[in-house]
């Protein structure tokens, strides 16, 4: 395995203790509910921690599998509802580096899901959630195989909640690593994106897999209904939540970033849809902050594709080791960011290699603006100038840029087809080569014919063979010029000043490229569609102009990263656990065909995904498929539906889950139709349905 960088006398000695500890009896903990796992010298142990009110919470504790009776770990937390025993798959290979470092791993259940007793809690990041997580954090504390101190490590939604929990301030939680996360769950999360709704393929797919009973057993009974199958769907919840304010403010940071009062080491990808929280963090938090953003999507750095891929658990081992156990090692002494400067490739999703730089800062990066005025001819220039451009509303627009999993992330294909349905602003070629890092800008000044409008803005790069990659963008829902809390309708015809920040990126601008502005209003089908057919505006003047604001950085060999990041470890398999097939490299349901249709003048846009996954029990299929369809002629009448099916093939038995959504929307309301089917060996056994009218805001 590839280790943490320490000097030889450190290593010797952790090697030394390790052995030690691995020639004893194994370590005897209460509560095991299922026989112990031994593989690669590791033992996973289910317990089950108790909570207040008489229910338990699930965990697999992670640790070498012959420990001493009065050996004490440091815990690292990971607190999920993805259900443990079927993640054992990717996690026993993950934690396993952890483990030979002197590390417990608890992966916990959230109460109701996977092997968890209760209720299902009502939606992400509850007020139930977070605090049994305080309940859990104190017991590991408490126990005779723990030291005492607990760190948090999580992607996603476990980066999330280690945010939340960390908000918390519960005693024994001494640091977090959070990975793929965001401070905003208004305006960054999957749910409202940029303020705009959206219906995502990952929030329709866990009101599916938030239902499933804890494996091996996959017990159907009144409890089950009760507690899991016939619980309100959460994207039901979050539908009714359409503006910023209390609901989505409870478990954001970004309102007050000094409620987090222990050391924080967070990472972040370019292709991932939350990596505005970097920047953030950096600049706002006073606690101790070590930050990291490569050229990832929605994963972990030792599992990336396209390259580069790198081992980062040896920095976490040092975090972990240094807050969690007192180890002088140096880690705090060392600049603050590594970060990745993208360089120039062209579009699609078929990249092997994303070209770039690794450079390290103590801080973000100081940046000068650089100002691009758009222009009368359609371009980017020094100095402003007089125009007025009109764009007619197209809703279907955009999909190309939505990119395969609709957000912005991953990789998007050439972005010509959608910038002929978009105002478009060209620089000349460059005459020298542009770096930029941070979060771009336009300001704009625009009308609207309709009293709603949303504002779509795109940065890419236009190759001197034609090809055009997006490098960032945002959305702007135009009904929150004043307030995203309270929405005001636009005034037809009036003009607005429009700043609009995109989301955080990295690139480098060649010599010879040039730099696009796109400016439309639709992205579908990642932005449901405003309303009303209308028209837009985008006009300026010398005295008021409009640009875009590029963050630029001087190329300064001195901040390259020295010491160059290992290849990932070749982590070990669980057996029996493993994956048999997958569709989409993402995990989600990405886009495969879009259908126009000119005679009724909609477009459709489809995405699948499917997979099946081996356990030592038996085997769990899916398959997702979600159609996104609107109107060119009437935007109003806008519509989702999907069909997710998850069996589980068992012992003498075949488990079906369904669940079928509808999700449209006419002038006034959105209207959401859900029902959920459960079957076993091919006969019905419960059916679920629920309906109601969300009036649109």
């Amino acid at each position: 395995m590839q280790y943490p960088k320490y000097t030889s006398h450190v290593i010797f000695n952790r090697i030394v203790g390790l052995i030690q500890l691995l020639t004893v009896l194994a370590l005897p903990i209460s509560h095991a509910q299922q026989p112990d796992i031994h593989s690669n010298g590791i033992t996973i142990r289910e317990v089950q921690i108790p909570i207040p009110d008489g229910e338990f919470l699930a965990a697999d504790l992670y640790l070498p599998e012959k420990a001493s009776e009065t050996s004490k770990f440091p815990i690292i937390l990971e607190y999920l509802p993805y259900r443990k025993d079927e993640g054992r798959t990717h996690r026993f290979p993950f934690y396993s580096y952890f483990v030979k470092w002197g590390y417990m791993v608890a992966r916990v259940d959230i109460r109701g899901t996977g092997r968890s007793s209760g209720k299902l809690v009502d939606g992400e990041y509850s007020e139930q959630e977070l605090a049994d997580g305080e309940v859990v954090i104190d017991w590991l504390s408490k126990q005779s195989f723990s030291t005492g101190a607990v760190a948090m490590l999580g992607i996603s939604w476990g980066g999330f909640n280690g945010l939340q929990l960390a908000m918390r301030k519960p005693p024994a939680l001494k640091t977090i690593i959070s990975l793929m996360s965001t401070d905003d769950l208004y305006q960054d999360d999957v749910h409202f994106m940029d303020g705009i709704m959206h219906v995502d393929a990952y929030e329709i797919g866990q009101d599916l897999a938030n239902i499933l009973p804890g494996a091996p057993d996959y017990k159907i009974d009144e409890g089950y209904f009760r507690d899991r199958f016939d619980t309100e769907p959460w994207l039901l919840k979050y539908k009714r939540q359409q503006t910023d304010g209390p609901f989505w403010d409870r478990a954001s940071l970004n309102t007050d970033y000094t409620q987090i009062d222990i050391p924080v080491f967070i990472i972040g990808g370019w292709y991932d849809g939350y990596r505005d929280f970097i920047p953030r963090m950096l600049q706002h938090a006073d606690v101790p902050v070590k930050a990291m953003i490569g050229p990832w999507n929605h994963t972990w750095p030792n599992t990336a594709s396209p390259e580069p891929a790198i081992e980062w658990r040896d920095t976490a081992v040092r975090w972990l080791d240094y807050w969690l156990q007192g180890i002088n090692n140096g880690i705090i002494q060392e600049p603050a960011l590594t970060y990745y400067q993208r360089e120039y490739h062209e579009p699609g999703t078929n990249l092997e290699v994303i070209p770039g730089t690794w450079k390290t800062a103590d801080d973000w990066p100081k940046t000068k603006e650089g100002i691009h005025y758009l222009n009368s001819g359609h371009g980017l220039s020094a100095s402003p100038d007089a125009f007025r451009d009109t764009l007619s509303y197209i809703p279907s627009a955009g999909v190309e840029a939505s990119g395969s999993v609709m957000w912005w992330g991953d990789w998007a294909p050439d972005q010509s087809k959608a910038d002929l349905d978009a105002l478009v602003y060209d620089s000349q070629p460059l005459t020298e080569n542009i770096e930029i890092i941070g979060f771009p800008s336009v300001h704009l000044r625009v009308s609207a014919s309709a009293p709603a409008a949303n504002w779509v803005v795109r940065l890419s790069d236009i190759a001197p063979d034609g090809k055009v990659t997006l490098i960032t963008g945002a959305g702007f829902n135009g009904t929150h010029i004043k307030s995203a809390e309270k929405p005001e309708p636009l005034v037809p015809d009036s003009i607005y000043a429009l700043p609009i920040e995109m989301h955080a990126t990295s690139w480098t601008f060649q010599k010879g490229h040039r730099i696009r502005l796109s400016v439309s209003n639709a992205q579908w089908p990642m932005f449901w569609p405003t309303p009303y057919p209308m028209e837009t505006r985008l006009e300026g003047t010398p005295e008021k102009p409009a640009w875009l604001s590029l963050p630029e950085v001087q190329p300064d060999a001195s901040n390259l990263l020295t010491i160059p990041f290992l290849k990932p470890a070749a982590d070990p398999e669980l057996p029996e656990y493993y994956g048999l097939n997958a569709e989409t490299l993402s995990g989600f349901a990405e886009v495969n065909g879009v259908t126009r249709d000119t005679l009724l003048n909609t477009t459709s846009v489809t995405a699948t995904n499917s997979g099946k996954d081996h356990y030592p029990w038996g085997e769990m299929a899916y398959t997702e498929w979600i159609k996104h369809t609107t109107h060119d002629d009437d935007p109003s009448h806008s519509q989702v539906e999907s069909t997710y099916i998850t069996t589980a093939t068992l012992p003498g038995r075949t488990l079906i889950w369904i669940g079928v959504l509808e999700f449209s929307s006419d002038l006034e309301n959105y209207y959401y139709r859900y029902r959920r089917t459960l079957k076993e060996n091919n006969g019905t056994i419960r059916e679920k349905e629920w309906l109601e009218t969300i009036k649109r805001q």
